[in-house]
């Protein structure tokens, strides 16, 4: 079994959510008392955030990136950004390390296309629906066009996100909330929802959606323990 190692911390509720599915996952796989090899850097956020409001996106790349190599010095095979909105600074914390880093765009954008989705609607932080290096990623590797709520609907995800689910609050309205935003893409022709944002797995289920979900958490979790156990969920036709 190869060894995870997963940047954290940004918030660390969703981090706790990668941690518990991967070793669910590995249990699953391997059965007994099999747990995942796992190294972790878990950041703090309000310094992250601090960096994110006053875009200074390369200091954040730094900060990112010396979390990065110590993983690899601590022996980790592969790094995983544990949030969406940092992956603004990927291409630069990939480039710091000699192991992989398994993207949550790539690994999300593989399994829309397998499920034959080309419209997502995107529920996220601003910086991901507003920022480029998210629906342009996938737009020119995969073919998908992304697409985002109006700017009422943007502000009150970034809200629910910041202000509630990165603090452990969770509320019935903000699901309710974040379910007519739902289909409200679905009306304007969307074929799907990514939940953009490694929190809102915390809030939306796709029991109420008014689109097949796609949660960037479970995906990029999968992704994580199929490098680290050498074999391919889709190929097992396992669902997200």
């Amino acid at each position: 079994m190869h060894t995870i190692g997963l940047i954290g911390g940004m918030s660390w509720e969703s981090t706790a959510v990668y941690y518990r599915q991967i070793n669910e996952m590995v249990r699953a796989r391997l059965g007994g008392l099999a747990s995942a090899k796992v190294t972790m850097q878990s950041l703090d956020f309000a310094e992250v955030v601090a960096l994110q409001k006053t875009n200074r996106w390369d200091e954040a790349a730094a900060l990112l990136s010396d979390a990065a190599k110590r993983l690899e010095s601590a022996g980790a095979d592969c790094i995983l950004i544990c949030t969406n909105t940092m992956h603004l600074v990927a291409g630069p914390v990939a480039a710091s390390v000699g192991v992989p880093l398994i993207d949550i765009r790539s690994e999300t954008a593989k399994t829309l296309a397998a499920a034959g989705k080309k419209r997502p609607l995107l529920l996220a932080t601003r910086y991901t629906m507003e920022h480029g290096f998210y629906a342009d990623y996938m737009r020119d590797g995969f073919g998908i066009e992304v697409v985002v709520p109006n700017e009422i609907d943007r502000a009150k995800v970034h809200s629910v996100i910041f202000d509630e689910l990165c603090c452990g609050i969770v509320k019935d309205d903000s699901r309710n909330a974040l379910e007519k935003i739902v289909q409200r893409g679905k009306d304007a022709g969307a074929d799907s929802v990514i939940l953009g944002c490694t929190e809102i797995c915390l809030s939306l289920t796709d029991d109420n959606l008014a689109l097949p979900m796609f949660d960037s958490t479970t995906i990029h979790s999968k992704a994580a323990v199929a490098h680290a156990l050498g074999f391919d969920f889709a190929s097992e036709q396992d669902a997200v």
